[in-house]
């Protein structure tokens, strides 16, 4: 007898459940889609314990009748498409028929469903009909998923905290809410509502529910056609920013994908508008025939694949960009010429951002030395790649590299005795000593010295050492970001952030260390918050790092100030006693040393 044989269905399902339901937002999505396609202007979604003890997603969709209800637990049972033709010209979200006999395989289902004439009752377990009668005439859907990976122990093990899993779960609907503004979505979790909807059609309305109305108030709209796309939506003015992609929603004739090419072009966009390192807060639907996209791509169907991507890019864009530069006034820089691709490594070394922040009361009118150090930028050096060949000619070492081998210390560099003898530009301190002349970076010198204070600082929150504020500082986050932030209280207690809950996505800072930046108190603590909701795992020595690094630079002087050769003297006589004197937190160089005799050898006073 031949080794090969079918497999049974319900041990298929179980396997094709490993796909499709990683976790309970999994099931949360493909019920929700399918109550979205049912036409439902309403849906509620119940979840108890992160909807690892129940899910129930109640629609007020067009239901089904009682064939279709017993139908729709089968295997590749859909209503979406009929032929080969409909799987090119898919206008639904849910389509292959996996989603219902995938779940029930690994779970207690209850549903309730009526199309407004009959009404139907089904339970099943595990897979297997378990019992079925007439139900209630209330017209939709009402199905309950109950202890989910009940038969499959194993999967749990590779779920996450509570809070993480309800997380996804927020998340999800608030991207589905994003793109359905026309549909009420309420979640609710052991009883509390988390997010709710109004279900008005109004975008601005759903992102103030979302994000709050702060931000709300600074997303501008945007739309652009060409040919083939349409693509409309909502982009944050630049003082609004985030540190990464994730706040980039982009959906695709209704459905949420992830587009790592499209979140690019989003990014490229406000290219000169934003700081460095940071993203915007952008909704964007694209609408086109559903011939150019494919979507059956993915099991869970969040990735896709375009037709005439590229036109579409320049039209994302273009719109985009238009759109920016028309609401906000600020200076157009050049593009700079081509150059070489710097290692990503040394990217992350180089790179600095900063936040523009809406001040809370009017502020006296900068003078010139505070507008230069605000709009100081770090240029990045462009690094040559080394080249090894496989057969490399043996380099014959001359007398002077010989005197130069001789004269190298075997201890590690000492920082010299150095006499001031200027400033070069606001910008560098020159000193002479015995062996030559040295140029300082002012800043990248006072960074390393701040950054030494506030590595101790922060790794000792004394109580002494805090300042009560006269108006506390209020922040404003969306709920499966506060819910990661609640969880996170103690680990920025640790660091010097004292935030409070101040309702269910608020928060608040009465006061602050008296060593934080002063004017930058607010930014520090939104930069942090930003780290702790970007981790995956909190790591508070990491965060107190960053910290530190942040504040240094910061609190430190920029290049076009001048100083008065007193303060120079103290700038070194500070950086002499800095634990590591060299290089800057960033790893660039704080000082560099022009020897006697390569002088000399530039003015041919040597041969």
């Amino acid at each position: 007898m031949g080794q090969i044989r079918l497999m049974e269905e319900n041990l298929s399902n179980k396997i094709a459940a490993g796909e499709v339901v990683e976790r309970p937002t999994s099931v949360v999505k493909e019920l929700v889609e399918n109550a979205i396609d049912a036409g439902s202007t309403a849906i509620e979604v119940l979840l108890l314990e992160a909807g690892l003890t129940s899910i129930q997603i109640i629609d007020n969709g067009a239901g089904m009748d009682n064939d279709d209800a017993l139908l729709s637990f089968s295997r590749h049972a859909t209503s979406k498409i009929a032929n080969e033709h409909d799987l090119f010209r898919i206008r639904t979200l849910g389509f292959r028929g996996e989603a219902l006999a995938s779940i029930a395989s690994v779970s207690k289902v209850t549903l309730h469903t009526s199309n407004g004439e009959s009404g139907t009752f089904v339970r099943l377990e595990g897979g297997r009909l378990v019992e079925h009668r007439a139900g209630s005439l209330r017209k939709g859907t009402d199905i309950k998923i109950e202890q989910l990976f009940f038969n499959t122990p194993a999967r749990l093990k590779y779920l996450k905290t509570l809070q993480t899993e309800l997380g996804h779960s927020i998340d999800l609907l608030n991207r589905l809410a994003l793109s359905y503004p026309e549909i009420s979505f309420k979640l609710t979790h052991d009883g509390k509502t988390v997010l709710q909807t109004a279900g008005s059609g109004e975008m601005k309305r759903v992102l103030a529910d979302i994000y709050g109305v702060a931000i709300a108030k600074k997303m501008i709209s945007f739309e652009g056609n060409s040919h083939d796309y349409k693509v409309s939506g909502f982009a944050s003015l630049p003082e609004i920013t985030r540190a990464n992609k994730n706040y980039i929603s982009l959906f695709v004739n209704g459905r949420w994908v992830k587009h790592y090419a499209i979140a690019n072009t989003v990014h490229q966009a406000y290219h000169t508008f934003l700081p460095l390192e940071r993203q915007p807060i952008v909704v964007m639907n694209i609408e086109g025939d559903p011939y150019l996209t494919d979507v059956n791509v993915h099991p869970a169907k969040q990735q896709i694949r375009l037709s005439k991507e590229k036109e579409l890019m320049e039209l994302i864009h273009s719109t985009i960009r238009q759109t920016i530069s028309s609401a906000v006034r600020a200076p157009i820089i050049e593009k700079p010429k081509p150059q070489k691709q710097v290692p990503s490594k040394q990217l992350d070394i180089w790179k600095t951002s900063y936040t523009v922040q809406e001040p809370a009361a009017p502020i006296a009118s900068p003078t010139p030395q505070a507008t230069e150090m605000r709009d100081e930028q770090i240029v990045e050096p462009i690094y040559e790649p080394e080249v090894f060949p496989e057969e490399q000619p043996v380099k014959e070492v001359n007398e002077e590299e010989l005197v130069e081998l001789a004269e190298s210390p075997d201890e590690s560099p000492q920082f010299p005795e150095l006499e001031v003898v200027g400033q070069i530009h606001g910008t560098y301190i020159v000193a002479q000593s015995t062996d030559g002349f040295y140029l300082v970076d002012q800043h990248a010198a006072q960074e390393r010295i701040k950054y030494e204070f506030f590595r101790e600082k922060v790794g000792q929150v004394d109580v002494a050492e805090r300042q009560a504020l006269l108006l506390p500082l209020t922040f404003h986050y969306s709920r499966d970001e506060a819910l990661r932030l609640k969880e996170n209280l103690s680990v920025l207690h640790e660091s010097g952030v004292f935030l409070e809950e101040f309702g269910e996505t608020s928060f608040i800072v009465r006061e602050h260390p008296t060593w934080f930046p002063a004017g930058f108190e607010q930014e520090v603590v939104e930069d942090l918050i930003e780290q702790i909701l970007n981790e995956r795992k909190v790591d508070v020595k990491k965060l107190r790092e960053d910290a530190a690094i942040m504040m240094s630079c910061k609190r430190s002087i920029k290049a076009n100030h001048f100083l008065q050769k007193h303060e120079m003297e103290r700038l070194l006589a500070d950086l002499k006693m800095a634990e590591q004197p060299f290089t800057c937190p960033h790893g660039r160089p704080v000082i560099i040393h022009f020897k006697t005799y390569d002088v000399e050898k530039m003015f041919k006073r040597v041969m």
